[in-house]
Order: C-alpha cells, then sequence, then structure tokens
C-alpha cells in the first residue's frame, strides 16, 4: 500500500468523479474533505506452520473427537479450473531483500495489493505474471473513496483473479462511521475475500493524535465487529511494525494477521505472532502495471490456498 496523500480538498473533477464511483449505490454524504493516506505493505516471511494454525484455534466440544478425512477436492470444469489457477510469481524488484531460507519464492500463491497510484492496470496480464489474488484499497477515513476502486474491483474478477477490499483506519474518526462508509462502497460478494482493516501510524496524516493501547483497541473493535457482521467473513487486520509493538503485540489473537516486513525476516519483525499474509516487497516490478506495486504472498501451499479459499 504505496504511500500518498490526497489534497485535503477535492477539486471539482474530483467530486464529480466521486460522485460517479458512488452513483451505483445513491446519494452519500458531502465528501468536501478527502483526507486520505496511502501507504506501502509488507508482510512477514511465513514459517513452516499450515494454514490452520494462523490463529487461535477453537476448542473442541466435550466428548467430540476429531477425525481425520481424507481430501475430496471436486473436479473442476474447464472454466471453473481456469479461474483458480495458480500462476508462479514473474515479478522483479527494485529493491531486492535476500530474506535467506525462508524466502517468500519458496511459497506457492503470491499477490498484490493496489490503489488509485497503479492508475490503469491490465488485469489479465498481472494475473499471469503470478498475482493469484489482489487487495485493492477501497476507503479511508469516513468519507473518501478510491477514485479506482470499482475499476479494479471490476478488473481485479474479470481477469479470473481473487480480489477483496481494504479500508485505511482514520484515528480523528468515530469506528462506527468508518465501518458504515465501507460497508455502503464495497459491494457485499460471496467470492471476495475477507475485508481488511489497515492500521498504522503515519506522519502524512492531517490527524496527529496518537491514542492509548486501550483506545486503538477499542476502536479497532469496534469497526472490525460492525464489518464482519455485514459481509459475514472475519476481517483480516494488516499493519506496520512500529504500529504493531506500540498496539497489537499480543492481541487479537483469534484474528488472522497480514504484516508488513520488507527488511527483514519477519520472524525478525513480529516475534511469536501467527500470519496469514506477509508483504514483502513495496518495490515490486510487472508487466500490466506501471511503475511499482506491493508484492503478497499467502501462508501455505496451493492445496492451503484452495482449502482456505472453500472455507470463505
Amino acid at each position: 500500500m504505496p504511500p500518498g496523500r490526497l489534497p485535503a480538498a477535492a477539486t471539482a473533477a474530483d467530486r464529480q468523479q466521486h460522485q460517479d464511483i458512488l452513483a451505483w449505490q445513491g446519494p452519500g454524504p458531502d465528501a468536501s474533505a478527502f483526507g486520505a493516506i496511502d501507504r506501502n505493505v509488507g508482510m512477514p516471511v511465513p514459517s513452516n506452520r499450515p494454514v490452520a494454525s494462523l490463529v487461535a484455534p477453537h476448542p473442541e466440544p466435550a466428548g467430540i473427537t476429531p477425525v481425520a478425512l481424507p481430501s475430496m477436492r471436486p473436479s473442476l470444469a474447464p472454466a471453473e479450473s481456469e479461474r483458480t489457477r495458480i500462476y508462479s510469481h514473474r515479478f522483479r524488484d527494485a529493491k531486492p531483500i535476500n530474506f535467506g531460507h525462508a524466502s517468500p519464492r519458496a511459497l506457492a500463491v503470491h499477490g498484490v495489493d493496489v490503489s488509485r497510484w497503479q492508475g490503469q492496470i491490465d488485469w489479465a496480464t498481472l494475473r499471469r505474471q503470478g498475482a493469484n489474488f489482489a487487495y485493492i484499497k477501497a476507503t479511508d477515513g469516513g468519507d473518501h473513496t478510491d477514485p479506482m476502486f470499482m475499476a479494479n474491483w471490476r478488473g481485479a474478477k474479470e481477469a479470473g483473479m481473487r480480489r477483496g477490499a481494504y479500508h485505511f483506519f482514520y484515528w480523528c474518526r468515530t469506528a462506527g462511521e468508518q465501518a458504515d462508509w465501507f460497508i455502503r462502497n464495497v459491494p457485499r460478494e460471496r467470492d471476495a475475500l475477507p475485508p481488511v482493516i489497515d492500521v498504522e501510524w503515519n506522519s502524512d496524516s492531517a490527524c496527529k493524535i496518537k491514542m492509548s493501547r486501550a483506545r486503538v483497541l477499542e476502536k479497532m473493535k469496534v469497526f472490525l465487529d460492525k464489518v464482519e457482521r455485514h459481509y459475514g467473513k472475519r476481517p483480516i487486520i494488516y499493519t506496520a511494525p512500529d504500529f504493531y509493538r506500540d498496539n497489537l503485540e499480543g492481541e487479537l489473537l483469534n484474528y488472522p494477521f497480514w504484516l508488513r516486513s520488507v527488511a527483514a525476516h519477519p520472524t525478525k519483525t513480529y516475534p511469536g505472532r501467527k500470519w496469514l499474509f506477509w508483504q514483502y516487497s513495496g518495490s515490486g516490478l510487472s508487466q500490466g502495471v506501471e511503475g511499482k506495486i506491493d508484492l503478497n504472498v499467502f501462508h501455505g501451499s496451493a492445496d492451503d490456498w484452495h482449502d482456505w479459499m472453500a472455507e470463505r
């Protein structure tokens, strides 16, 4: 999620584009101030733990012994098989990092996250380059939508890519109105990835508040609970190292995490934290998109990915 800022006050053209984007869902609140933040995201290198261990397990009911069943994955029709195909990554990196034996390249399912800063994307080409999933910037705060969100949302799906939406949390707005804004702008689709809340400190923001850990967790829970009720999927938490140390270490253990770790092995950056997605680069290069793009990887094998998607 590359850093960037929108103007504090939108131009007339921006407002018209904003109205066009929201036209399908009816009139919305006045978005005369588009305070927005975009940033780069990264994630910890996967350990060798299975996907099932990424969040705290739920205890089995008393007296019930789990039974291991053989895999019974149904055969796929040609069209479905193509849509669920895993492409090997062919990305390059403007600033490559040597992560050692736990390189993200050893993992099977790579993806990207995007926002307006990537401009027009050739989604079919990007997918063939190895983007098997995409997280797309949808909203920040309580009154701003990414102007490329709906175009990216449709384009990724048409390319057969799994995609989800993320919200950049704004600490000067109430959590409830931010959840409402996200819900208003992101379609509820059965095949979408779980929604993401992006929580971090950002020096570019006009909001200079740095809250206590207790207040941060309280606001996050309001957003997480409301969004989960609406979409029927447990949201994923995306965060960066400094914010994690200040607020999330040892917290929210029953939520999946998407972790930014672009300079060191994630076990060093987030010791002891289980994770689902890892953003390992903010300087990726790929056909299908101009400029740099964030690169991410799923924690598991191709079969783990298909199983996780089936559970969604």
